[in-house]
Formats: C-alpha cells, structure tokens, sequence
C-alpha cells in the first residue's frame, strides 16, 4: 500500500511539473511571435499599445519620425493633410531592427488622421515585409472613428491576413481597459 501510495504521488509531482513547464512554454512562445508596433502623436494610441502589450507579452515598438511632428496641433493636422494628399511618407528616426520572421502577428497601431492611418505608419509598412503576418490593426480618433484606416491598411498589405480591429476615442483610452480586454478576448488572448 506504501508503495502504491509513493507511486501516485510521484505521478502527481511530475504531472504538475510537466504541465507547469508546457503552460509557460506556450504563454512564452506567444509573446515572442507577437509584435506590438505603433505611431503616436498626442499619446492615445501609446497608452492603448501599452495596454495591449501588457496582456499579449510581445515585443513593443514605437515608430518615431526622424523629424517629429510639432507639437501644435493645427499645425499637425495641416502637415498630416498635405502629406496625406501627396503620399508623403515621412523618415523614420530609425527601422524596427528585430527579426521580423519570427513574429507570427503584428497589432498595428494608429491615430486616425483625416480618415486614414498616419503616413508614417505606411513608411514603416513600405520599410518592412508584413508578407503573410496576421494583422490586427487597433486605431484611436478624434470623432472620425474607423473611416478607410482599416480599409486603407488592407489595400497596402494585400497578402497579410486581418483579424477585427479595434477602434477607440481617444478620449476614452484611459477607461479602455474592459473594452481592449474583450477585444482580445475575442481574438484568442
């Protein structure tokens, strides 16, 4: 009976190490091929990046110009119009410089600027082979909500696979914490 009882016990013990070891196995291998990359001119779209990423365990990057914006905001949106208009695609103060390869999923983050993404995010879609990544864009706006972002982000990576986007007011990002929550929640994390 002595022996009986050792030898379940021992069962146990190296089931729970085995189980222990493939649960942080996976929560690893997820947040190693998942990168979180975003443009943020007054901060939303940071704060909802950061929340992602907190949940996701990814890589994280902040795309910066190589000239930022002013700080001015009508200044900004005139700049942001006309490079809009005339397919600008501002510099980038540097290139994400990981191994894109081994990053299965990107969340792509971005204000929404006169209905469109920011051009300094298709700089960095130009820069980059997003060539069959998953793409889960995420978009913080004034009033403009979704506009062409999305639609815009699609036609420019047209053999990337999209899961839903999220859309946030930017007003709203610092009590986004339920709603990017469920967003994720829904894709799987």
């Amino acid at each position: 009976m002595k022996n009986l009882f050792l030898f379940l016990t021992s069962i146990i013990f190296c089931f729970n190490i085995c189980f222990a070891e493939d649960t942080n196995k996976g929560e690893k291998s997820m947040g190693e091929k998942t990168l979180v990359v975003y443009y943020s001119w007054g901060g939303n779209t940071k704060v909802v990046a950061k929340k992602i990423n907190e949940i996701v365990k990814g890589t994280i990057f902040e795309i910066e110009l190589k000239v930022p914006y002013t700080t001015d905001y009508k200044e900004v949106v005139e700049q942001a119009k006309k490079e809009i208009q005339n397919g600008i695609r501002p510099e980038l103060k540097e290139n994400f410089s990981g191994d894109l390869s081994k990053y299965d999923t990107i969340f792509i983050g971005s204000p929404n600027w006169w209905g469109t993404v920011a051009p300094v995010i298709m700089t960095f879609i130009e820069k980059n082979n997003l060539e069959g990544k998953t793409i889960i864009p995420f978009i913080t706006h004034g009033s403009g909500g979704r506009q062409n972002t999305i639609s815009d982000l699609e036609k420019a990576l047209p053999k990337s696979t999209f899961k839903e986007a999220l859309i946030l007011n930017g007003s709203l990002v610092n009590k986004s914490d339920d709603e990017i929550k469920t967003w994720l929640n829904k894709l799987g994390y």
